[in-house]
């Protein structure tokens, strides 16, 4: 896959993940009020990361040839594609005295965070295509 496929790929994974993070967060903030309810979190960036350390890990280690699929595999990268965001609630601790966890006020800043990170992503897929339209003109 060349830089190009690769670079757009990861900026679509983390523009959908960006929209799941902020349906999560407008549906803490919506359910604030409501007693007993137990905020959720997004994680997707830390499996990412891990990802790409196996990669870099197989480029540069002992790699087994095998001649059936039965056989043991060692050494074996995982594929960033196979990541996928992971949904957390959080169980154990209380903002309040009903057992609700939700604070509106890191609820509205969250979602604002999330709304710039959006557009600063649409911009740098935006960029990766002019990038391209430039070299095709030429």
């Amino acid at each position: 896959m060349n830089s190009f496929t690769r670079g757009i790929d990861l900026l679509q994974r983390e523009m959908d993940v960006t929209s799941l993070r902020y349906q999560v967060s407008a549906n803490n903030l919506a359910n604030s009020e409501v007693p007993n309810f137990k905020r959720s979190e997004i994680s997707f960036e830390s499996e990412l990361k891990k990802a790409f350390q196996s990669e870099e890990i197989a480029k540069n280690s002992f790699h087994l040839a095998t001649k059936d699929d039965r056989h043991m595999q060692i050494n074996l990268p995982m594929d960033y594609r196979d990541v996928k965001p992971q949904r957390t609630v959080d169980y154990i601790s209380t903002a309040k005295s009903d057992g609700n966890n939700v604070d509106p006020e890191t609820e509205a800043n969250n979602i604002l965070q999330i709304q710039m990170q959006y557009r600063l992503l649409t911009q740098l897929t935006s960029f990766e295509f002019d990038q391209v339209n430039t070299a095709m003109k030429k």
